[in-house]
Parts: C-alpha cells; structure tokens; sequence
C-alpha cells in the first residue's frame, strides 16, 4: 500500500498562491496610458526582487509570439498579460516556481507554484515576496475594502489559493457534479488546467476561492485546504473501486495506451493528453511503474511551444505530432513503466500467440 503522502501526490499535481495587487501613487493598469511610468513600475519591482534571488524580466513588447506562448504554456504568464503587451513585463525565477506580472489586470499578479499539495507553505513563500514588493511602491490599501484591484471580486485580501487535482475516477464516473454544488456553497470555483475560461484536459482541474472579501486570509487556506483534501479522499475511494470493478478492462485500456505512446509514428496533444491520463492512473494505481511527477513534466514539455523550443526551431502542427511521438515515446520507455508483472504477463501473452 502507497504511503498517504504518496497518494495525495498521485492526485494534486500542484499548489498556487496568487496574489493581486496595485500600486497606491499609480493609475490602473487600464487607465495606465504613460508608457514611462509603466516602465518604471516594472524597474521599481525589478530591483526589489533582484536581491532575493535571479529573476528573468521579459518585457510583453520585446519577446516572440513563440516566446509568449512558451511562457503561457508554463502557466507563468496570462493571456491578459498579453492583451498590455505595451506596458507589460514578467520576472520569472529561474526554477519557475515564482512568476510576477507586472501591469496585467492589475499592476502586480504575484504567483507562486509547488508540486504537492502544502498550502500553507507556499502562502509563506508567497507573502515575503509580496512584503518585498510593498517596500518598493506603497500598496493600494483600503481599511474597509483591503487591497484595491481592478476587478471587484479580488477586492479584500487579492489571494486565490489553488490546487491542480488530476481526477480521472470522478471524471469518467461523471461524479464531479455531486462536488461542484458543495463548491460553490462554499465560495470555491473549478476551471480548467490554464485558468478561468479554459477547459479541462488530461482529466486535470484547479479548485480555488472565488471570494476574497470579507475573509480573511486564513480562512481561505482553510476552506480551500480542506474541500481540496475532501475531493482527493473521494478520487482515492473511486479508483479503488473502478479498479476492483473494471481491472481487466482498465488494466487493458492502460497497456493499450502505453503501448500507442511508446510505439506510434505521430501523435497530437489532444490523443496524447488522453493516452497520457491512461498512463499517469496506471501509475497511481501501480499497474505501471514509475514517477509521476516525471509524466506531468513530459506533459508540460509536449505542449507546442515546448516543442519548438526544444527542437530548436518552428514546427508546424504535423512536424509537431510526429516530434511528440518520437520524443514521448523515447522518454516512456527510458522511465521504464511496466512493472515486472505487467512485463512478464506481455511476455506470456506473446509466447501464447
């Protein structure tokens, strides 16, 4: 039996704390019309941050589409980011785990990301970054309505506490219906791998707060932590069951995903998030070996931008699905998934044919 650490990990693929903010001396960023001011919200922040630890700084303006879309396909910029392109700038740590951006809805979009599932830690991580921001430019502070954001529904703390969930036994037992009404119940919202607007793929889901006002910022840890713990205690329950109810037919879904993966001449992302879901249960409920956290970066590294980034050049979608066949196919097998049973059992079942 998996470790309880070890289980909660096979469902929350990652934790983010986001912060809003804007500065008190400046105007929004949709009524910022003074390029020069922008510029040196950005070199104000920039400098703050540089003694903490190695930021880059990609200025909207001076970077690629590509680029863009990299970055955007990392979750550490925004498409609204992309619509300031004039005023607006990124500083992104070197691990990734921290992104600012800088003048997108807000003046300050502070976020911080950590595999696993620890909110409370990545809040701290959080917060000295934002009380090293707030040395540099004096917040936008209310004492009734706490910190002032461009939209009304980040008034008050500016905090979204989220979890990256990967739910495949409540997404194909079309359970997440009996989740959502206690979600909204309790001011939590679910959207999709990227965010507000986007659908879900790879059965993957992100469950934070929708409220930021008049509660405080424990409260929402605690909300979030708990309703979080609630839905993976409920996936765990489920893939024990699917599994004892369907073991042949889902073990052999699986292998049969594994296998395209490993073998196929092309692939694209839609085909190869859903095989890759197939994988990554597999995994979780040991009928593959292997870590998932390794699968989840494979993921992030066939998305297109990522592609091109690592072949060097551009691609177009078909040069693209037979890159992620190749590649994908050459890392599966290098992580060496199939257990000693599942090996033994494919061996059988050639020698029988």
């Amino acid at each position: 039996m998996a470790k309880t650490s070890e289980l909660y990990n096979s469902v929350v693929v990652s934790t983010r704390i986001r912060l809003a903010r804007n500065f008190a001396d400046y105007p929004f960023p949709n009524h910022l019309k003074d390029v020069k001011a922008a510029r040196e919200i950005v070199k104000l922040v920039a400098a703050g941050l540089s003694h903490t630890e190695t930021f880059d700084l990609f200025y909207m303006n001076s970077i690629s589409d590509e680029k863009a879309a990299f970055l955007k396909e990392r979750n550490l910029i925004s498409q609204d980011l992309l619509g300031h392109r004039s005023i607006a700038a990124a500083l992104v740590s070197r691990d990734e785990s921290i992104s600012v951006m800088i003048n997108e809805e807000d003046h300050i979009r502070e976020q911080y990301f950590m595999r696993g599932f620890d909110l409370r830690a990545v809040y701290e991580r959080i917060v000295g970054i934002d009380e090293i921001i707030s040395e540099c430019i004096p917040f936008a502070y209310d004492d009734a309505l706490g910190y002032l954001t461009a939209c009304p529904t980040n008034l008050g703390t500016g905090l979204r506490a989220s979890a990256m969930l990967f739910l495949p036994a409540l997404t194909r037992r079309n359970l997440m219906r009996r989740i959502i009404p206690e979600l909204t119940r309790k001011g939590l919202v679910v959207r999709g791998a990227f965010g507000e607007g986007s659908g879900t793929e790879g059965e993957l889901c992100q469950i934070s707060n929708e409220v930021t006002l008049g509660i405080s910022e424990d409260e929402i840890l605690e909300v979030v932590e708990q309703m979080v713990k609630t839905i993976v205690e409920f996936e765990l329950r489920e893939r024990e069951r699917m599994l004892a109810e369907e073991e042949i037919a889902l073990t052999d879904r699986i292998l049969r995903a594994y296998g395209t993966l490993t073998n196929c001449m092309r692939i694209d992302l839609k085909e190869f998030m859903v095989k890759m879901a197939d994988v990554k249960l597999g995994v979780a409920l040991g009928i593959l070996g292997g870590d998932i956290p390794a699968l989840d970066d494979l993921i992030v590294d066939m998305r297109p931008a990522n592609i091109n980034r690592l072949n060097g050049s551009l691609l177009n979608q078909a040069e693209q699905d037979v890159y992620r066949a190749e590649y994908a196919g050459k890392a599966l097998r290098g992580m060496e998934l199939l257990t000693t049973k599942e090996r033994n059992a494919l061996q059988a079942r050639s020698e029988h044919c």
